[in-house]
């Protein structure tokens, strides 16, 4: 990855910048790509989960689960997918002569019972909209598309009936209006906040800075924590400009930052500290880099200016590519592959991943661990 690194002049940093062009070698981080890794098949099992209670029969016909294959980003058939969890689904014949459904285990009901409750529990619903609001203040406009919403929500942590619950329990927040598609012109149906929220427009490390100096004029000094995997060094002419970079004011994401030159440092200071805030802003601090692309078009960001922010700065953000994807990290989350700071629905989700890396009595009697403990190999 090449990085075209600029050294500002003192008096216009804004404009005027000396160009130094340098190597920044990539270096693999095993602890966050195992974060990536372990959440493998797990946002298409809940979803999955979702549509399996949404009927009154709280099952699905196996045929009627293939055709959400395309919209559930399945990586196999629906079919091969649930024999691939048996402690998650379960495949059964409700009488003679139908055919097979696919249900959820004990297991996974009584599960599903817990997370509901964390997401009914008022004080989560408060922080749950207080995130999306925070969101919505990040874009020009502060209101989003429907689709993009629902695409954010697993990562933001939402219910999987936002409409239903977060919307129709908190009016005064939330309104629904159009959007203006950012491709195609077209208006579509979106979510856009009532008014501004004063108290929300702080931002975590705002917020930070403020508990640790007792003074908002602290706020603007604020440098990134960074870390870097065992292993990485920086070049010294892109260490020196990082640690200039740094010093540079701390413009808010909040704020709007319009009027920087979208090519001078200060502006890129701007967007990390708005990526930044996005991540947080997730309930596991990371999501999919093209997640962020999509939104950054209502951020009003074009593709190259995050990828260049993002790029730019591998001891505040690490990108993986487990998973068949490429996923943006938030490296201060983590202490190696552990969340520092846990949402309630975190824990709910590792306990999902055990369910699923679970194999029944019934199904590894010919099984063995292979070395290491970490997979298991058949004997037969």
């Amino acid at each position: 990855m090449t990085m075209s690194l600029i050294r500002k002049l003192p008096h216009r940093f804004n404009t005027i910048r000396t160009f130094v062009n340098a190597k920044v070698k990539w270096v693999r981080d095993p602890y966050l790509d195992y974060v990536v890794e372990r959440e493998k098949d797990l946002k298409q099992s809940i979803s999955l989960k979702n549509q399996i209670l949404s009927n009154p029969s709280q099952s699905l016909p196996l045929s009627a689960a293939s055709l959400l294959k395309p919209h559930l980003d399945l990586p196999t058939t629906s079919s091969k997918f649930f024999h691939k969890y048996p402690s998650f689904f379960s495949i059964f014949q409700p009488s003679p002569g139908l055919p097979p459904h696919v249900k959820l285990t004990p297991q996974i009901l009584s599960l599903h019972k817990e997370e509901s409750a964390i997401h009914t529990f008022m004080p989560n619903k408060y922080n749950a909209i207080e995130r999306l609001s925070k969101v919505l203040m990040l874009t020009r406009g502060t209101k989003l598309p429907m689709h993009l919403i629902n695409r954010l929500k697993w990562d933001l942590g939402l219910p999987h009936d936002i409409v239903g619950t977060l919307f129709a329990d908190f009016p005064d927040y939330f309104q629904v209006c159009e959007v203006e598609d950012a491709v195609t012109g077209k208006l579509e149906l979106a979510l856009g906040l009532v008014c501004w929220r004063k108290e929300l427009a702080f931002s975590r490390l705002e917020k930070r800075a403020i508990m640790v100096d007792l003074s908002e004029k602290m706020s603007k000094h604020i440098a990134f924590p960074m870390n870097f995997p065992k292993g990485f060094d920086l070049d010294k002419r892109v260490k020196d400009w990082v640690e200039e970079w740094q010093r540079l004011p701390y413009i808010s994401p909040y704020e709007n930052a319009a009027h920087l030159s979208a090519n001078s440092d200060q502006a890129e200071k701007w967007t990390v500290a708005v990526l930044h805030e996005v991540l947080w802003l997730m309930v596991s601090k990371k999501t999919e880099r093209e997640n962020l692309y999509v939104l950054g078009e209502y951020l009003g960001f074009e593709r190259s200016r995050l990828k260049k922010a993002v790029g730019h700065h591998p001891g505040i953000f690490y990108v993986s590519n487990k998973i068949r994807t490429q996923t943006v990290v938030l490296r201060e989350a983590y202490r190696k592959n552990f969340l520092i700071e846990k949402h309630p629905l975190m824990g709910i989700r590792y306990r999902y991943i055990h369910l699923m890396n679970k194999i029944p009595r019934r199904h590894n009697s010919n099984l063995v661990l292979a070395p290491g403990g970490r997979r298991l190999i058949s004997v037969s």
